[in-house]
């Protein structure tokens, strides 16, 4: 399902926050729904609807969205004559509108597309450039340095591309998944490379899987080519022959016992065969091997295994780590736990009345009220990621910045910040988000600050707004910063405050259902 949605991403010029969705959908408390989906497509502040549509108003839909079609989520692209579908199971499809119609609940979800042109082609390219470089350097240094004939060309061809197959079959194996492999390994209802690389899942424990081995071979294959040309190939044709039961195996190990073919083991395979066959048919075959056919290849190996068994519980570990993390992340993000660490405020009486500076919509469902100080250094962070969601989200949060400051503490260097961010909000409201901002987000320095925000004198009304904001924290014993309240209850500290996104559809649901019962 994550596949299917970041590629409605991708078609729709969203590519950049492909990874931001996915971290997103796999940690929302309730995934895989439909509900997961939009929920996390609100949070990137995607303009999203799910909705149950008549079926013969398909035609004034969007060229794309994703249906349910079969009971099965489905990405749906609208061509002239037919549908062009994909799902997880059977991949991309086409089919006519008549037969789409026929199974389709009309339900959808449309996304509006990014006006911002994507530059993905640009991005692959630069990808494949990257990686590609080194290698085309290694080899054309080999080629500088060393005598090439054919045969020489043909094996390093062909380890070169096992070893690109066998780092695929890896990824596979450790779970990461690339599109353009998923499609390879998926080219019909017989082939899953997943399940065949999968299938001995009780050798996890031992120091090298079937997986591995592709990997090393032709590494180390790739290695002697580039190091000894003319004579590595003779050790490795010989070994590819060897390897020949290995691979008979394999094949029928993914005939009979599996009933699944993996496509990137049959190219390894098909690779092995190919370089058996040349050394067995060449000239390779009378020669007897030397220090110099066989030293590469086996300082190769000996230099990557070690290498090898070192990186790999290492990738373990961070995929178990990442696992682990996601699952404490849909954990934490469950409102029922958030609802019961949230306290209520002791005394709320009184807070509405406080004249602080304000953001937002002042009927949003979401009252988020931030006491903060002008010489506390949590407060920076308090401030930018509330200021933050209220960019964010104008429409749900509405923002409310108190300060708890002593105003007869005239030792207090800072107090003048307080003063004057209150006098400019008062008096030119238009420049207060600029006069806080540099105080606690460009975290200007105070003699810089105050040489920028110079006001006229305070005000005694101003001075009656810090005393009354001071009194109503000291009563409820807030004799710290930063203080956050959302809906009159105090913000756990076990969140941090730019978490509060993932609950706005919960709030709004909560009070929509008090006013209800009201």
């Amino acid at each position: 399902m994550l596949k299917l949605v970041q590629k409605f991403l991708r078609i729709n010029r969203y590519s950049d926050i492909k990874n931001e969705f996915k971290d997103l959908f796999l940690s929302h408390p309730n995934y895989p729904s439909l509900f997961a989906i939009t929920d996390s497509l609100d949070l990137l502040s995607i303009e999203n609807a799910a909705i149950r549509v008549p079926k013969e108003q398909i035609v004034d839909l969007p060229s794309n969205f994703l249906a349910y079609y079969n009971d099965e989520l489905t990405l749906v692209e609208k061509a002239k004559n037919d549908v062009r579908i994909t799902t997880i199971k059977k991949g991309a499809q086409k089919i006519s509108y008549e037969k789409f119609l026929l199974d389709w609940n009309g339900v959808i979800v449309a996304i509006e597309p990014n006006n911002v042109i994507a530059r993905d082609n640009l991005r692959i390219e630069y990808s494949w450039l990257k990686y590609g470089m080194p290698f085309i350097l290694l080899i054309g240094l080999s080629f500088f340095y060393n005598t090439y004939d054919l045969f020489s060309v043909i094996f390093l061809i062909t380890s070169t591309l096992g070893f690109i197959v066998s780092v695929f079959i890896v990824q596979e194996k450790f779970g990461f998944k690339n599109s353009i492999i998923a499609k390879f390994c998926n080219l019909s209802t017989n082939s899953s490379c997943n399940s065949v690389i999968n299938a001995a899942e009780g050798t996890e424990n031992k120091l090298f899987n079937f997986s591995d081995l592709p990997l090393l071979f032709f590494t180390a294959s790739f290695i002697a080519m580039l190091i000894q040309p003319l004579d590595s190939a003779i050790f490795i044709g010989f070994l590819s022959l060897l390897a020949i039961p290995i691979v008979v195996s394999s094949i029928w190990i993914q005939k009979f016992e599996l009933q699944k073919w993996c496509v990137m083991c049959l190219v390894i395979s098909s690779l092995i065969f190919i370089q058996s066959c040349i050394w067995f048919s060449s000239d390779l075959f009378i020669l007897t091997f030397s220090f110099e056919s066989v030293f590469p290849f086996v300082f190769s190996l000996l230099f990557l295994i070690p290498i090898w068994l070192t990186v790999k519980p290492m990738i373990k570990n961070v995929l178990n780590s990442e696992n682990s993390l996601k699952e404490l992340k849909k954990f934490k993000r469950n409102y029922s736990l958030l609802n019961f660490l949230s306290k209520k405020v002791p005394d709320i009486d009184g807070l509405e009345e406080l004249r602080g500076l304000n953001f937002g919509n002042r009927n949003a469902i979401i009252k988020l009220s931030v006491v903060i100080s002008p010489s506390c250094v949590h407060c920076h962070k308090t401030f930018h990621e509330a200021f933050d969601l209220v960019l964010r989200f104008p429409d749900k949060i509405y923002l409310n910045v108190l300060f708890n400051i002593n105003p007869e503490n005239t030792e207090n260097p800072y107090k003048i910040i307080v003063e004057r961010i209150l006098t400019i909000n008062r008096a030119t409201p238009g420049k207060t988000v600029e006069a806080i901002s540099d105080w606690h987000i460009k975290k200007m320095s105070l003699k810089k600050w105050l040489k920028k925000w110079h006001v006229e004198p305070v005000s005694i009304m101003i001075s009656q707004e810090i005393n009354k904001q001071y009194e109503w924290c000291s009563k409820n014993n807030f004799n710290y910063t930063p203080v956050k309240i959302v809906n009159e209850k105090l913000f756990p500290n076990e969140y941090e405050l730019s978490e509060l996104k993932y609950f706005l559809n919960d709030f709004v649901e909560e009070v929509e259902v008090l006013e209800k019962i009201a």
